[in-house]
């Protein structure tokens, strides 16, 4: 069902959309922030509830043992008033203690209140987290109206487990990731990762694959946009393979930054060990970047090998490297994966998925009134 706008705000219920606010700005806080911002710019009332609000005062946040508590107190404050004010409550959701924390007691205080809740499930650890600590996540999951993931990947892990989910694909704003014309890359290319620095997405592998590119593309340059705790080891490591000086460690970058970066790029590195539908894949299409990836998780169910992406197995950076170098030597292939990438990344536009969303909090506030 595909809206109109003049109609979208008589068919769309009071909504509070619980999830992170950047910073950071990484995927589930991106896609949040963008949903309360087509939301309300179809006119809906939605509400937002930070589970990551400011400590206040601030010099509790530096405090262990105390920083937990002055989160989760206001958080559930807010929880509990917006539960009470919406018709529908759409909960971004995540594995680990994440779950525990904050989606956990979302289900439970709208239980109380009455209000119907969507688990909006995103992550690529659910089968790990669900293999552990299956007793405790999936009673209170059963309590939500209705589960909806991003990818067939997770539709397919929730199943193993029981729990039957539907599928809304992540959002995109195509029209800001919009290049004209076609890459050429030059002798000096610039490859991009665009992940937060931590073990699961490899980026120790991206630099490693990087650093053997170089033997056949001397002139290639490495831009790292994102943080986290391996840092310095990925600066160290980056010495260790003697890429240092040609490879550029950006921390994170704003909206505006990442996609000026995606319009200069000339390949996106993807060496992620654990994943479900990433952004920085379904971004690098909307921009027209050809794509070289891991086979982690959903990924596959994102991108196919040869169509709109070179895909390799796990820790292979020999893989990573070939396939870099083979795009960069072929550009009549580099072109069909990125005019592939934008017919698959249209899916993903909010003409597309806002019938969807719009569609199922109707439905899911009727049923419950």
């Amino acid at each position: 069902m595909v809206v109109a706008p003049d109609t979208a705000a008589a068919v769309c219920p009071r909504i509070a959309v619980i999830g992170p606010a950047p910073p950071p700005n990484g995927g589930m806080a991106m896609q949040t922030a963008q949903l309360i911002e087509l939301l309300r710019g179809e006119g809906c009332d939605a509400r937002f509830v930070a589970v990551n609000p400011p400590y206040r005062p601030a010099w509790l946040g530096r405090v262990r043992g105390v920083r937990a508590l002055a989160r989760l107190l206001p958080y559930l404050a807010h929880l509990w008033r917006a539960a009470g004010e919406a018709e529908v409550i759409h909960l971004m959701a995540n594995s680990g203690w994440s779950w525990h924390l904050f989606a956990a007691p979302a289900i439970l205080v709208a239980r109380l209140r009455r209000t119907p809740v969507i688990v909006n499930y995103r992550g690529g650890e659910a089968e790990a987290f669900l293999r552990a600590q299956a007793r405790w996540v999936l009673p209170v999951m059963r309590r939500a109206a209705c589960i909806v993931v991003p990818s067939g990947f997770l539709r397919a892990v929730f199943r193993r487990w029981g729990i039957e989910s539907r599928i809304i694909p992540n959002i995109v704003r195509l029209e800001r990731f919009a290049v004209e014309g076609e890459r050429q890359p030059g002798e000096e290319p610039l490859i991009v990762v665009t992940r937060n620095l931590e073990r699961i997405y490899g980026v120790d592998i991206a630099l490693r694959a990087f650093s053997r590119l170089r033997e056949k593309w001397p002139g290639a340059r490495l831009l790292i946009a994102g943080e986290g705790p391996e840092r310095e080891a990925l600066e160290a490591l980056a010495r260790e393979l003697g890429v240092a000086d040609v490879t550029r460690f950006a921390g994170r970058l704003g909206r505006e930054e990442m996609v000026d970066l995606y319009r200069r790029a000339d390949l996106l590195l993807n060496a992620s060990r654990v994943d479900n539908t990433p952004n920085s894949l379904i971004e690098a299409m909307a921009a027209g970047v050809a794509i070289v990836s891991t086979r982690a998780g959903g990924i596959p169910y994102l991108v196919e090998d040869g169509r709109d992406a070179l895909l390799c197995e796990i820790d292979d950076a020999d893989c990573l490297a070939a396939s870099m170098d083979r795009l960069l030597r072929e550009p009549a292939l580099c072109q069909r994966l990125v005019a592939a990438g934008r017919e698959t990344v249209a899916a993903f536009g909010w003409g597309r998925v806002r019938g969807q969303w719009l569609d199922l909090y109707r439905r899911v506030a009727s049923a419950s009134e």
